[in-house]
């Protein structure tokens, strides 16, 4: 016959164990989670902390209803960690604050990777168009800064270059000039890139 543990046997055992109280392991628990979360939270400060939000232009915008008009904000919001990454978004909203955060939010989802070069400038002669707007960017020496205007110069500014000229031609509308600077960014290659996708030596190209 084997003897079977009686309850206050087991529950002596249990009591003995480290950590067997269940209200011991929630409070574990909870502690373990409350660090977690305040190690993910200063990580997203950080990687917060890198962006810049710049607003070119807030304006107010009605849209015509069953009832009427209904009236609402549009945020046009450059991004960009002045890394080589920039970005524009636009945001709409019953409120300037939620019109801001919708643009912040959109610029990081449509990011541009900008080649820098030692200088802060950038490899080639770029040209952008967007709409009827027209962006012409070409490098410059190191001193010259930024030589633009309106959004332009946000979006060179917020991607990191600080040796360019850039030209607006054609329409004067900022958010039409932001994204054509954008597809004129985005259109930049580094001579080493070039080189690569067409089989050639550095040297061949610039011969």
């Amino acid at each position: 016959m084997t003897d079977t543990p009686t309850k206050q046997e087991t529950q002596t055992k249990t009591e003995n164990i480290p950590g067997a109280n269940p209200s011991e392991q929630k409070k574990n628990n909870r502690n373990n989670e409350r660090k977690r979360n305040r190690r993910g939270e200063s990580k997203n400060q950080e990687r917060d902390s890198d962006w810049q939000e710049r607003v070119v232009q807030i304006r107010r915008v009605s849209k015509t209803v069953k009832g009427g008009k209904k009236m609402s904000f549009r945020a046009i919001v450059v991004v960009g960690n002045e890394k080589g990454q920039v970005g524009v978004g636009v945001g709409k909203a019953g409120d300037v604050i939620g019109a801001v955060r919708k643009g912040v939010s959109d610029g990081k989802k449509n990011l541009v990777r900008v080649p820098l070069t030692p200088n802060n400038s950038i490899p080639t002669l770029s040209i952008g168009r967007d709409g009827a707007a027209n962006v012409l960017i070409r490098p410059a020496a190191p001193g010259t800064g930024v030589i633009a205007g309106g959004s332009i110069r946000t979006v060179l500014e917020l991607a990191g270059i600080k040796n360019v000229l850039a030209k607006r031609l054609g329409s004067k509308t900022p958010l039409n000039n932001a994204r054509a600077a954008m597809v004129a960014l985005s259109q930049l290659r580094t001579h080493k890139s070039a080189s690569r996708e067409r089989g050639i030596s550095l040297e061949q190209l610039y011969s």
